[in-house]
C-alpha cells in the first residue's frame, strides 16, 4: 500500500511530534502550516533551531543557558555576590527575572531529585553548588526547587549538603495558598504548606 503522505512531510511530522506537549495532530497541523508559508519562513525556522544548538552554551560557573560562559547573569557586577537562587531548570531563572526583585546569582541543577525515575544525586549539579559555597563569599542559598515530592527531596538533599558551612544560611521558597484562592479548593499539601509558612499579622 503505498504511503499516504510524501517523505518529506512525514518525517516533518514526526520530527514536530517528537516535542514535548505535541500530540500527533498538532505536528500535521504544523507540518502543513509550514508548508503554506513562504520559502523565507522555513529558512528562518531552520535557522534558529540550528543556531539553538550552535550558539547556546552552558555556564561553567551556575549551569544556566547563555550566549557567553560565564553567562551574563555570572558577569553581571551589579548582582548580588552573596546570594545563589537554587532552581531545578533554566526555565525558572527566566521566571525569577521577569520578577525584577531578586539581584542575585543563581544555579541550576538540571533537574529534581528522584531515585524512582533514575535521577540521582551525581546528576544533579548539587556537588559544583558545593564547591561554590565552599569557595566563599556566599551568606545566603535560597533553595527555589519546585513544590513537589521531587522538589522537596532535592530542597532537604541541597540542605543536607550545606549544613556543615557556617554563615550560610539555606533558605526555603515560602509555599501556601495562592492569592485570589479558596480554602475549601486547596488540596491538602498545599494547605498543610500554607500553615506551617504562616506569619504574624
Amino acid at each position: 500500500m503505498p504511503a499516504l503522505l510524501p517523505d518529506p512531510i512525514s518525517r516533518a511530522i514526526e520530527s514536530f511530534g517528537r516535542l514535548p506537549g505535541i500530540g500527533p495532530k498538532t505536528a500535521q497541523r504544523l507540518a502543513f502550516h509550514l508548508l503554506r508559508q513562504p520559502r523565507e519562513v522555513a529558512e528562518a525556522l531552520a535557522r534558529a533551531v540550528v543556531d539553538l544548538k550552535d550558539q547556546i552554551l552552558e555556564c561553567s560557573t551556575c549551569f544556566n543557558l547563555g550566549a557567553t560562559d560565564p553567562c551574563g547573569i555570572c558577569t553581571d557586577g551589579a548582582r548580588d555576590r552573596t546570594a545563589i537562587c537554587v532552581v531545578e531548570a533554566p526555565l525558572d531563572v527566566i521566571a525569577l527575572e521577569k520578577l525584577g526583585s531578586y539581584r542575585g546569582l543563581y544555579h541550576v541543577l538540571h533537574g529534581s531529585f528522584s531515585p524512582m525515575d533514575g535521577i540521582l544525586e551525581d546528576d544533579l549539579r548539587i556537588a559544583d553548588l558545593v564547591r561554590r559555597v565552599r569557595a566563599g563569599g556566599i551568606n545566603e542559598v535560597i533553595v527555589a526547587t519546585n513544590a513537589t515530592v521531587e522538589g522537596e527531596a532535592t530542597a532537604n538533599l541541597v540542605r543536607t549538603r550545606l549544613q556543615s558551612f557556617d554563615g550560610v544560611r539555606a533558605t526555603r521558597l515560602a509555599q501556601g495558598l495562592p492569592i485570589g484562592s479558596d480554602i475549601e479548593y486547596a488540596d491538602d499539601y498545599t494547605l498543610t504548606r500554607a500553615l506551617q509558612n504562616r506569619t504574624r499579622l
